[in-house]
């Protein structure tokens, strides 16, 4: 790690401890309710105390183990689908248009059919996050290999590469940076599906957490519960863009750095 590294990730985390700082002194003078909204102090209080009686840290592995099997999930159909699509003309025909009628769908709107088919268990919130995950992917990766350069397949045939060849040293390496994108956008959707998920008839989970602090009108319980949904989004987000800049170590020479 460079010194330019540290100060750039500085950078980043200046204006969050500004607006926390901010907010705190607004807490203090009595400019902002404790009941609407508790200060960062408070909020430090509730967040020990929910990691002191092992509420949180039960809560929090239900939901990574949620997000964990319906990304996953997500991530295989949605490079297998899109792999058959953007690499045959018959595959795109089959199976774009459904995809496409269904990502209009609302997603959210299916959860009470997932329940009546599936039940209250982990099924249907898995399924949500499944959902929500998938399109981001699907879509991405298609595009990707639909856009490849021309001059590169010319260049692949002049070669004498044969179609599987083609497919892993020209159109996959080519199409990777945007499906890494999808994966980034289908991470954020999957955090969200999650919170809706986990809070229809879920009996354990942060969104349950919150649901719970609902009923005793906890504020800090549930904001500490949106924070903790927050960190996790950002996580997995940075872990995303920490594998781009592995995996696309040859686009360092050129473009923008994000």
């Amino acid at each position: 790690m460079t010194v330019r590294f540290y100060l750039r990730e500085g950078r980043r985390l200046l204006s969050p401890v500004l607006l926390v700082a901010v907010w705190q002194v607004a807490s203090a003078c009595g400019l902002i309710s404790a009941r609407i909204l508790p200060s960062p102090v408070q909020l430090s209080r509730t967040l020990l105390g929910l990691i002191k009686d092992g509420s949180l840290l039960t809560n929090l592995l239900v939901s990574l183990e949620r997000v964990s099997f319906g990304f996953s999930l997500a991530l295989i159909v949605g490079v297998t689908l899109a792999l058959l699509s953007g690499l045959s003309r018959w595959g795109e025909d089959i199976i774009d248009a459904p995809l496409q009628i269904l990502r209009t769908l609302p997603a959210l709107a299916l959860a009470p059919l997932f329940i009546l088919w599936f039940g209250i268990g982990e099924e249907p919130k898995i399924l949500l996050v499944f959902l929500g995950a998938l399109f981001p992917i699907y879509l991405n990766l298609h595009k990707g290999i639909r856009n490849i350069d021309p001059k590169l397949l010319e260049v692949a045939r002049t070669l004498g590469l044969s179609r599987a060849q083609t497919i892993r040293d020209v159109i996959l390496p080519g199409a990777l940076p945007d499906l890494l994108l999808g994966v980034r956008y289908a991470f954020g959707i999957a955090w969200l599906m999650l919170v809706v998920a986990e809070q229809v008839n879920a009996e354990s989970g942060i969104g349950h957490m919150m649901m719970d602090a609902e009923d005793f009108l906890r504020t800090d319980i549930i904001l500490v519960g949106l924070i903790v949904y927050g960190l996790l989004g950002l996580i997995s987000d940075r872990l995303v863009r920490t594998a781009e800049r592995w995996l696309l170590v040859w686009q360092r020479q050129g473009g923008a750095r994000v």
